[in-house]
């Protein structure tokens, strides 16, 4: 079930009336495609409600409902399940206020949405930077290190404005839908349950012992965004090419490692050969300060992992 987030800023260009309807009409059909493809209960996420929508400077969606042949399509927008603003699809008590996005410098709050939730940014295309089926975007992520320094890394976004895009990307999100439905990933709803999976779902994770406790009574409102970057970590540690990328995986998202006294302090933990080793690298997970702490072991390809709970120390 993927979410579409609506990227406001390609509602923002000046353009004459006939482009914005017919760039309107072929997003809504390229939705629609989106709907054929994928299970039931796709979401459009937008920043306003949908017959509040401006399309353009000066156009509001009005102006698209009432041109010839656009009947059907807006009703099937009106069916389709929606959220506004885009912060709705967060999960509960989530901000995600450490984390800014932008696109060639310009902010953009649909298209970040849309990353930080695994979703699918969806455009008007009236500029051709629109005009493609992945969206490159800067990701500055506050660190809440003692220097209060930021970390600034380049994303992609899954990304349609046409039909053509959603066909680019349909094998993507079957293959999504697929791996959703066969493991009910959706159905995971407690840490219990993630926890006697992890196994199953997670071949290139190796979990400490104490690790099992904290997914088992793990908070509620972490288990998805949990599931999610263990999910990121496996899926990082299958695609990894030693050759191209010799220090190790491409993380699915920002990985740092903890300062000289916090290492020292807290992430020194009995490794599953009984050595004491140090697992200061980590990454994050929200709501609040939610910490994954591990070590990669190139020779056996396999993640080991040591804490995943509140960020150590607090």
């Amino acid at each position: 079930m993927p979410q579409l987030f609506l990227n406001e800023k390609s509602c923002e260009t000046p353009a004459d009336p006939d482009r914005v309807n017919h760039a309107m009409t072929e997003l809504v059909k390229a939705i629609v495609a989106v709907l054929r493809v994928d299970r039931p209960g796709t979401v459009l996420v937008t920043r306003e409600p949908l017959k509040a929508l401006q399309l353009a400077q000066g156009h509001p969606i009005a102006k698209w409902i009432g041109t010839p042949g656009t009947k059907e399509l807006w009703q099937r927008l009106l069916l389709m399940q929606t959220k506004y603003p885009h912060d709705t699809a967060f999960p509960t008590g989530e901000t995600f206020s450490e984390v800014a996005y932008t696109h060639h410098g310009v902010p953009v709050i649909g298209l970040g949405a849309a990353h930080l939730m695994g979703g699918v940014g969806v455009s008007l295309l009236l500029d051709p930077c629109w005009d493609t089926d992945q969206v490159t975007l800067e990701r500055e992520e506050l660190r809440d290190d003692e220097d209060g320094a930021s970390v600034c890394t380049e994303v992609e976004v899954p990304h349609a404005a046409t039909r053509e895009h959603v066909a680019s990307l349909a094998p993507w999100m079957r293959a999504e839908a697929e791996t959703a439905l066969r493991y009910d990933l959706d159905g995971i709803l407690t840490g219990t349950e993630l926890w006697e999976r992890c196994a199953e779902l997670f071949p290139c994770l190796l979990f400490l012992p104490r690790v099992e406790a904290q997914l088992r009574e793990l908070e509620r409102y972490w288990v998805h965004p949990v599931r999610r970057r263990l999910a990121e970590m496996d899926r990082a540690v299958l695609l990894w090419d030693a050759v191209t990328h010799p220090d190790g995986p491409q993380w699915g998202s920002v990985v740092t490692p903890e300062h000289a006294n916090r290492k020292r302090d807290y992430c020194e933990f009995t490794d599953l050969d009984g050595t004491l080793r140090y697992f200061d690298t980590h990454l994050r997970f929200t709501p609040h300060a939610g910490r994954v702490h591990f070590r990669f072991v190139k020779a056996t390809r396999k993640v080991h992992i040591a804490h995943i709970g509140r960020k150590l120390g607090i």
